[in-house]
């Protein structure tokens, strides 16, 4: 089983003692009696963490190298954050968008300056943040004089949210299962083929919307040189390219933005996740030309740039933006990947692949994933599925080679378990 929680320094002595035994199935047994059933949920309860290492609440300790699904880039409980955090929540958490804001016009500039493109809105989620690219597409579109121009290319295996048009957009036919009709206007073509894709272009056509790397649909990157083409491709044909970083912004691949490997602009891209180290905050990032469709009275959100998100977001990006960070993420990914691909030689009749950039990383398996996840947990190592068979992995970018390490040495327990 996982291991009982060890003594840390920078906890207080109160937070360090082992909670009261079987806590976490009280508080199971009452979110079973409360809660909507949607989501498969692991059968733990987590009280507390701190960088790479989370507690539940019977006291145990956990190796977590899923971050909150890429969400905390910076680790659990980053002092920096929470400063920033505390220091804003005794002077004003909530004005909305009906007045200015001094750390949400401080995000929108940093965001802008490290993406090269000039105009940010924000939002609460990614799936929002993938409506604003959807509705900016048919926008630009109508105000070029092409109003018949509404249709998105998308890929299969893609995810870009639960909102009724982005779970459309979405190439996972098992999200769509139950809420037909669907919303017209997309259309999927298989992931990476740029032949499928030109196929698919027609009068119709108003954008192309793109994930660097698929997390959901397995962590499966586009092949070298696909982003570029698809440029060009969008340039040729007056279409919109839209990125979705919601998985591989802010700095999870090595580069703050995963299309800078390929060295593109696009028209727009979506941001979520480690943008707010947990705090929710999603954005949309967009050209001057295509910003100025989105004009008063056309999109917006209440919560959407709240000043305690914009507080933590500020500092995400302060530090994602420095180049030995970057630096680190790519070198520590370089490393994992290494050591998972050494795993795979000692196992080759278990493990298929493994591949992924930075710390966003998948390990497909010959069997399915979930067993292993429970093992994984059982033995104090927290991950989770992208797809049946893979195996997702998405650590903290502060994450140490010897925690690395160490979740290596679990995962091979658990596969031989």
């Amino acid at each position: 089983m996982a291991t009982v929680s060890t003594l840390n320094p920078l906890q207080p002595e109160a937070a360090r003692a082992p909670a009261s035994p079987a806590k976490n199935a009280q508080w199971i047994d009452k979110a079973k009696a409360h809660l909507l059933q949607n989501y498969k949920q692991q059968p733990i309860v987590l009280e507390r963490g701190l960088g790479s290492r989370v507690w539940d609440a019977d006291g145990r300790e956990y190796l977590d190298l899923l971050g909150g699904i890429a969400t905390c880039g910076l680790g659990h409980c980053n002092p920096e954050v929470v400063a920033a955090v505390r220091g804003q929540l005794d002077k004003l958490w909530h004005v909305s968008n009906v007045f200015y804001s001094q750390p949400q016009i401080d995000l929108a500039a940093r965001l802008t300056a490290a993406a090269g493109l000039p105009r940010a809105f924000f939002c609460n989620s990614g799936g929002e943040a993938n409506e604003a690219l959807i509705k900016l597409a048919r926008k630009v579109q109508k105000d070029r004089g092409q109003p018949g121009r509404y249709e998105l290319i998308t890929f299969e295996n893609s995810f870009h949210g639960r909102t009724l048009a982005t779970v459309t957009a979405t190439g996972q036919p098992k999200y769509h299962k139950g809420f037909e009709p669907l919303p017209e206007g997309f259309t999927h073509v298989p992931y990476g083929d740029l032949d499928a894709v030109r196929r698919a272009v027609s009068e119709r056509t108003a954008a192309i919307l793109v994930e660097p790397i698929q997390g959901e649909g397995g962590v499966r990157q586009a092949p070298p040189g696909f982003l570029k083409a698809l440029r060009a491709l969008c340039d040729e044909h007056g279409l919109l390219l839209l990125v979705d970083e919601i998985q591989t912004g802010m700095g999870r691949t090595g580069k703050v933005f995963a299309y800078q490997h390929e060295g593109i602009l696009p028209d727009a891209i979506s941001l979520a996740k480690s943008l707010g180290n947990g705090m929710p905050i999603g954005a949309m990032l967009c050209t001057e030309e295509a910003g100025q469709s989105l004009t008063p009275g056309t999109h917006g959100s209440t919560f959407g740039g709240n000043l305690i998100a914009a507080v933590a977001a500020n500092v995400v990006i302060r530090k994602v933006s420095e180049p030995q960070m970057l630096r680190d993420v790519a070198q520590k990914g370089e490393f994992f990947l290494g050591r998972l691909r050494e795993l795979q030689v000692r196992l080759p009749t278990v493990i298929k692949e493994v591949r992924g950039l930075g710390l966003l990383v998948g390990v497909e398996l010959f069997q399915d994933a979930a067993p292993v996840i429970a093992r994984c947990r059982d033995f104090g190592l927290l991950l989770n599925a992208a797809g049946d068979k893979t195996l997702r992995f998405a650590p903290a970018y502060t994450v140490s080679h010897d925690d690395l390490d160490q979740g290596v040495r679990l995962l091979e327990k658990a596969l031989r378990a």
